[in-house]
């Protein structure tokens, strides 16, 4: 006597069909020792609405003519999120997220803000998810399992491309050091800078201010390129390695 679901939250609320024969008539239905309650009765299948409950219980149907043999039926806890990373990304979406925590094993779907897509579960502890396109700003980030659903403690930001507009100095040594400042929007989320295609040491100052310290590289000019989780920008004109 198959059910499906077989696994539900510890609150209650799943839709489960148990499906057999000689269903007719379906009196109550048992999980453990809760009744459930009857949306839907055949001589072949009924319907019910899970009552809450833990552990693993047996679900039963009585008819006026007996009880049918027992079915496990599974109650699983709600999710738990840890961590999600990064936690933002672009407007045009294609963002891989990582999302761990605890009881990711049966989740159906990922919603950020109001836009649900479907996620990849790695493991009960974890599961990956692209984000989806939307607009700017910062939106909840709400997994659904078959335990029922969690929200992340911080919310997921969703950031427009950055612009480099200048920065200073203009030049420094060959072997690298000199603190340059670099000036621009959207940079809070930076996660990269090159000098002529070189990685930079970086910190970022605040969303229109990023430093870094330039890296060691050949004579002559190069152009300054900051990326960030919302897309990549150029600044303006070129970095002069010059001997001092």
């Amino acid at each position: 006597m198959p059910i499906n679901p077989d696994q539900g939250s510890t609150g209650g609320g799943a839709t489960v069909t148990i499906t057999g024969t000689g269903l007719a008539g379906a009196t109550e239905v048992r999980f453990g020792n809760k009744s459930a309650a009857i949306t839907a009765s055949t001589p072949t299948s009924v319907s019910v609405v899970a009552p809450s409950g833990a552990g693993v219980v047996d679900a039963t149907v009585s008819t006026p003519a007996g009880t049918s043999n027992p079915e496990p039926f599974y109650y699983l806890p709600p999710p738990v999120i840890v961590a999600v990373v990064p936690s933002s990304g672009p407007l045009a979406g294609g963002e891989t997220v990582t999302v761990t925590g605890r009881g990711l094993a049966t989740t159906t779907s990922v919603a950020f803000g109001a836009t649900e897509v479907t996620p990849t579960v790695v493991s009960d502890s974890q599961l990956t998810v692209v984000s989806p396109a939307h607009t700017a700003g910062a939106v909840s980030l709400v997994v659904t399992a078959l335990g029922g659903t969690a929200t992340a403690s911080g919310t997921f930001n969703f950031v427009g491309p950055p612009t480099a507009t200048g920065f200073s100095p203009l030049t420094g040594l060959p072997a690298g050091g000199t603190l340059v400042g670099i000036t621009g929007t959207h940079l809070s989320t930076t996660t990269g800078v090159t000098f002529g295609g070189v990685p930079a040491t970086f910190a970022v100052l605040s969303d229109t201010e990023v430093a870094a310290i330039a890296p060691a590289h050949s004579l002559g000019a190069v152009t300054i390129a900051v990326t960030t989780t919302g897309g990549s920008a150029t600044a303006p004109g070129v970095f002069l390695y010059l001997i001092g």
